[in-house]
């Protein structure tokens, strides 16, 4: 019968090679610029003319680039690593608004169970507030008379149950104080379905198919 049979001491130096390959092999972009900045300045002072040597101030002065080099070299390393790990943590925060309503701008009225919802912000106090429920396609559905207003936001409810339109209706809001015009911004409201990130940004999935950037959210109800 034959027996094979493997020296321990041969394993243990083959490993001890695989090992010292692989951590040659992982070198960083900075330990590598040294590497190659050093070759070429041994070979710079191994042709240098003996009667006009290099000075001291010189080789000072290529030490320094060199390190200034690898310094911003691992910076840049640090960077990428820091934002990688923010946009994890990003979208890792992001799963708690699943579910929620939030808004952002728009004139669209989310309607659910019957009922159309919405806000708006009053860029000032207003005596008189109304708002103009229209289809899709510009026709009046109704007429909202809120009355006097304080500046801020408010939030806005249509009875739709007798909706029959397809597509979700829209809105319009006007407001005057003392015959003047009050700004007024509109603002839909949606339920945030799935989070994801595209190129580094936090993009929210909304429940009416749409998809906004987290930096547009107004308000997260």
């Amino acid at each position: 019968m034959l027996t094979s049979a493997t020296n321990p001491n041969t394993s243990a130096t083959s490993n001890s090679s695989l090992v010292t390959t692989k951590t040659a092999e992982v070198k960083s972009d900075a330990e590598k610029s040294q590497d190659r900045f050093l070759k070429l300045l041994v070979a710079q002072l191994n042709n240098q003319d003996p009667m006009n040597p290099m000075d001291n101030a010189q080789m000072t002065s290529q030490m320094a680039q060199i390190n200034t080099v690898s310094g911003i070299q691992t910076l840049n390393d640090t960077m990428k690593t820091m934002a990688a790990q923010y946009n994890a943590m990003q979208t890792l925060q992001g799963t708690a608004m699943v579910g929620r309503d939030v808004l952002s701008e728009g004139n669209t009225l989310t309607v659910t169970g019957g009922v159309g919802k919405a806000a708006f912000d009053l860029a000032g106090d207003a005596s008189q507030v109304t708002v103009q429920v229209l289809s899709p396609g510009g026709k009046l559905l109704d007429t909202l008379n809120l009355g006097t207003q304080t500046s801020g936001r408010h939030n806005l409810t249509w009875d739709a149950s007798g909706y029959t339109g397809t597509g979700a209706p829209v809105f319009k809001v006007s407001a005057s104080q003392g015959g003047k015009a009050v700004t007024a911004t509109t603002l839909t409201r949606d339920t945030v379905e799935s989070v994801s990130t595209d190129a580094g940004t936090l993009k929210l999935a909304l429940k009416t198919g749409k998809s906004i950037a987290y930096d547009a959210v107004k308000a997260i109800l």
